[in-house]
This record gives C-alpha cells, structure tokens and sequence, in this order.
C-alpha cells in the first residue's frame, strides 16, 4: 500500500507542476464594429455640413464665419464697442435663446426656454453653445448653425430633439458678470 501511495504521489506531484497552456479563445472579435462606425459617423459629417453649407448659399446676404470650433455663425446684432470683453472661465453669462432645426421649424423658443444664467465652463451645456456663448459680448444677437456633434449629438436631449439633429440657435447676450475668485 505505501509503494501504491509513493507512486501516486510521484504522479499528483508530476501532474501539479505542469506548466500553464495558453486557451484558446472561443470567438475572434475584430474592429469592424468599430471601423463601420468612424465611418457612418465620417458621412453623418460630411452630409450635415453639405446640408448647412447649402443653407448658407442660399441666404446670400449674410456673412457666415466658421469657427474653429467645427460650426458657422453670423452677427443678427454686433457690438460696436471694442471695449466689451467676452467672458472667461467662470464669468456668468445671462442669456436667452431659441433652437430651430435646418428648415427653420422652431423647436424650442425664446419663451419657452426663459432667461438662463450659466457660469463658463463650469456647468453642463452642449459643446457648441458653450463654445459659442466664449465667442459673444454683452448685448450681441448671434445666429449659430450647428452640426449635430456639436448640438445634442446620438442621444439627442431626450424630448424634442431627435438623435443626430443639427441645430440653429439664435442667441442673445444680456449681460456678463465677470468672476473675481481668479
């Protein structure tokens, strides 16, 4: 009984020390998820800013400027006065503004939406706002085309604006109050 012992230990002993084998794995994934998406996402772009590019043809008569930002914007009502300073981090912006889509339906307007206060870049705001909202001075009225990366984007806000939805704002500056915590 110990030989049979002996021998069974030798071969639990030579069967624990074997060294560990790669698996396999079960399925092969691949970009092709991610690459079909980059590329419906490249021609989502690319037909927004034909649309919007379109749009602007066709109203002559206004002054488009592009913004670094990847939007379009004009002056409805520019600041004459170089003193005016556009706000900085932290300064709040009292504002009022209305969101049309690209064929002009109101979507939401002036009314609806009220007077808002919102603190540079300290508080939730969708990108082109936001980055429109750093470009404005007191007492400005400006028209924002905005492609739906830089609105609401896939999801949309969830009630009136649907996924993937480029967007026009016009907005109107009230007034800066500037941040004195710097």
């Amino acid at each position: 009984m110990t030989k049979l012992h002996t021998i069974l230990g030798i071969a639990l002993l030579l069967l624990g020390c074997k060294t560990p084998e790669a698996r396999k794995p079960i399925s092969i994934k691949t970009g092709s998820f991610i690459d079909a998406s980059v590329e419906r996402n490249k021609q989502l772009n690319a037909n927004e800013k034909d649309h919007i590019e379109k749009l602007m043809h066709e109203k002559k008569d206004l002054t488009y400027i592009s913004s670094e930002s990847g939007f379009w914007y004009y002056y409805n009502a520019k600041s004459t006065t170089d003193s005016l300073q556009t706000p900085n981090f932290g300064d709040v912006i009292n504002y009022n503004y209305n969101v049309k889509a690209l064929d002009g339906s109101l979507i939401y307007s002036k009314k609806e939406l009220k007077t808002r206060n919102y603190a540079m870049d300290k508080q939730e705001l969708f990108t082109g706002l936001r980055e429109g909202l750093k470009l404005m001075k007191i007492g400005e009225t400006v028209t924002f085309l905005f492609p739906s990366q830089k609105a609401y984007g896939y999801y949309g806000d969830e009630n009136k604006i649907g996924s993937n939805t480029p967007l026009i704002c016009e907005v109107t500056v009230n007034s800066i109050t500037k941040n004195n915590t710097k």
